[in-house]
């Protein structure tokens, strides 16, 4: 994958790219160390042989600068940044897969934005339920990497894919300076407002016309497969799989069932 920036509302925001075929963007969620690399790493190489894949770091996250002022959690402010990312897309339809808080975000995106011709979703937010202490801990910085392993835990059915790549893909972020001081911000308080603040709107999704397919482990206790469920209902066009022995983490706990629906679903699409 090639890395590249671009300037968005005067913040710069690291991009990948790779790969030939029909465009894909993929956004990551917003656990700790959450980076497009820490997220699809599995994944972008084998997504790349068969499609155009696009990706980039959320403003906070992974390589792109941090906001200079509170709120540092800015659903608003990354959907105009996906907007701005799927600008720079080339082709008249483009495929978007988005992981928890970004599974909401594509959702909005789609509903915002014609040329997205089917979304993808793991783990996804958008639904309404209440955090519990796994979900605390993901919005909770670690300060050393006992604190990221019980982190990534609560979100990982087989801690076994907790392995040194995993750790070393995130810890550069986690353990940079001054971001457990802006993460810790980011999700300060209540974090119930940070679900509320991704929950999408019945408005919102009668606009979603592509077609949805929403990915969700059994086992997810964080960020329950009711968020799926639920949103699914209320979607024109969604199928929902449910996957056992996996927890939140899609993309890594169960990566051939990822790359072997994703192929089927954007081929179709």
């Amino acid at each position: 994958m090639t890395e590249n920036r671009f300037d968005f509302e005067g913040l710069s925001v690291a991009t990948y790219h790779g790969g030939r075929g029909a465009p894909l963007m993929l956004l990551h969620g917003s656990g700790p160390g959450a980076s497009s690399l820490g997220n699809w790493r599995t994944v972008l190489a084998p997504l790349a042989e068969r499609f155009e894949v696009f990706a980039m770091d959320l403003v906070g996250f992974g390589k792109s600068d941090r906001k200079a002022s509170e709120p540092y959690f800015d659903y608003a402010l990354w959907v105009r940044q996906a907007q701005a990312m799927l600008a720079r897309v080339p082709g008249e339809s483009v495929g978007v897969i988005g992981h928890s808080l970004s599974g909401s975000i594509a959702l909005t995106l789609a509903s915002l934005e014609p040329r997205v011709s089917a979304v993808m979703t793991t783990g996804t937010m958008g639904g309404h339920f209440e955090p519990v202490a796994s979900t605390r801990r993901v919005w909770t910085c670690p300060r050393n990497r006992p604190e990221l392993v019980q982190a990534l835990s609560g979100i990982i059915h087989d801690a076994s894919v907790i392995d040194e790549a995993y750790l070393a893909a995130r810890e550069p972020v986690v353990f940079a300076p001054g971001y457990a001081e802006y993460f810790d911000t980011m999700f300060q308080g209540d974090h119930q407002q940070y679900v509320n603040a991704a929950v999408l709107s019945p408005d919102t999704l009668a606009a979603v016309r592509c077609p949805v397919l929403m990915l969700h482990g059994r086992n997810d206790i964080a960020f329950p497969p009711s968020n799926s469920l639920d949103l699914a209902a209320q979607l024109p066009q969604a199928d929902v799989a449910l996957l056992g022995q996996c927890s939140h983490s899609v993309a890594f706990e169960r990566p051939g069932t990822f790359l072997a629906l994703a192929s089927e679903f954007f081929g179709a699409a």
